[in-house]
C-alpha cells in the first residue's frame, strides 16, 4: 500500500465525514417518506377540494430543498452540513434563487 493510501486511511475528518454521510443518508430516506405522504396528501387535496394547501406548499418546498442539501453534501459538492447541524432550509436552494434571477 502506498504512503499516501495509509495517511488517508489514518486521517479523522474522512471517519467523521463517513460517519455523518451515514447519518445524513438516514436522514435522506426519512425525509424521502414524509415528502412523498406530503405528495400524496397535496393531491387528494386537490383532487376533492380543488385547492392546495398553502402549508403543505412550504413544507414540500422546504423538504425538496433540504434533499437537495443532504445530496450535495453526500456527493462532495458541499461541505455545508445540513438540519440538524444548521437551519432548517426556507424556500429554494439558493443556487436556484440565483438561477432565476438571472
Amino acid at each position: 500500500m502506498s504512503d499516501d493510501i495509509k495517511e488517508n486511511l489514518k486521517q479523522q475528518t474522512i471517519w467523521l465525514r463517513g460517519l455523518y454521510m451515514l447519518m445524513f443518508a438516514l436522514f435522506y430516506s426519512i425525509t424521502e417518506f414524509v415528502l412523498f405522504a406530503v405528495v400524496v396528501f397535496q393531491f387528494l387535496l386537490i383532487l376533492f377540494t380543488g385547492k392546495n394547501n398553502p402549508r403543505l406548499l412550504k413544507l414540500g418546498q422546504s423538504l425538496a430543498t433540504y434533499i437537495y442539501q443532504i445530496i450535495q453534501f453526500l456527493t462532495f459538492n458541499s461541505d455545508y452540513q445540513p438540519y440538524p447541524f444548521s437551519a432548517w432550509p426556507k424556500g429554494e436552494p439558493s443556487e436556484l434563487k440565483k438561477l432565476k434571477q438571472q
